[in-house]
């Protein structure tokens, strides 16, 4: 078997790459590509949590009133917090129908359906072998869940952050729109700061430069690559 370059991560997935190309909601053939992906780096003895946005259900920060719309932002945080548990379950039941033992814990205490979030409590699940999905963000509003992924992941001494996006690394420019945006390879968490890419938010980057927890940026929709990204292959942008 080969050696991993992770022995415990932290999988960073948003909302928007649950939904595929659905304008929302969540596709169930990307729902069992993730799960799989996810079982095979647990079958490299990889110590696995996940964070999971919810921005396919509701979008906290597009439906405040910063955008004309009357909703204090608190109020659509915790909406958006609440969209991330639904998208938990619904990992966690594709993982347990592949014999994937897992634990849903919560920022947000809702006893019949998951844990409270006890770092010890996670810790151990991690150690027997469980993928430990982390929901509701860090709990409190105006905190995204990027933020949740870094905080969680120091919290549990995790090795790094995968973060699966929709395109194959961090560009200079939006790789959508700007045709000769430049793709790099490796970057320093000063410079991501500096040139305000957008990797994750700013705080999100500061407590994992703070940490020295390197972050790994590639593309989620190519079959494989949350193996490779655990193996350490050059498949997107490393943040160290």
């Amino acid at each position: 078997m080969s050696t991993s370059a992770y022995k415990r991560i932290v999988l960073k997935l948003s909302g928007e790459a649950l939904q595929g190309k659905s304008s929302h909601g969540i596709d169930h053939v990307v729902l069992v590509s993730i799960a799989r992906q996810v079982k095979e780096i647990k079958d490299l003895a990889v110590d696995v949590a996940v964070v999971l946005g919810g921005g396919n259900i509701f979008r906290g920060q597009e439906n405040t009133a910063s955008r004309g719309l009357d909703m204090d932002r608190s109020v659509a945080d915790y909406m958006g917090m609440l969209a991330t548990v639904i998208n938990g379950l619904a990992l966690q039941n594709c993982l347990e129908k592949m014999g994937v033992p897992t634990r849903v814990m919560t920022a947000i205490e809702m006893q019949r359906i998951a844990e409270p979030y006890i770092r010890r409590r996670a810790i151990r699940h991690l150690e027997k072998g469980r993928v430990v999905i982390f929901v509701a963000g860090t709990g409190n509003p105006f905190f995204t869940t990027d933020t949740a992924a870094a905080l969680r992941a120091v919290e549990v001494n995790a090795d790094a952050i995968l973060k699966a996006t929709q395109v194959d690394g961090v560009y200079s420019a939006d790789p959508k729109k700007v045709k000769n945006a430049k793709r790099f390879e490796n970057l320093k968490y000063i410079d991501v700061l500096r040139k305000g890419l957008k990797v994750m938010d700013a705080t999100a980057i500061s407590l994992c430069m703070d940490n020295k927890l390197p972050i790994v940026v590639f593309n989620l929709h190519k079959e494989g690559n949350i193996k490779r990204a655990v193996m350490g292959e050059k498949i997107g942008t490393v943040v160290k």
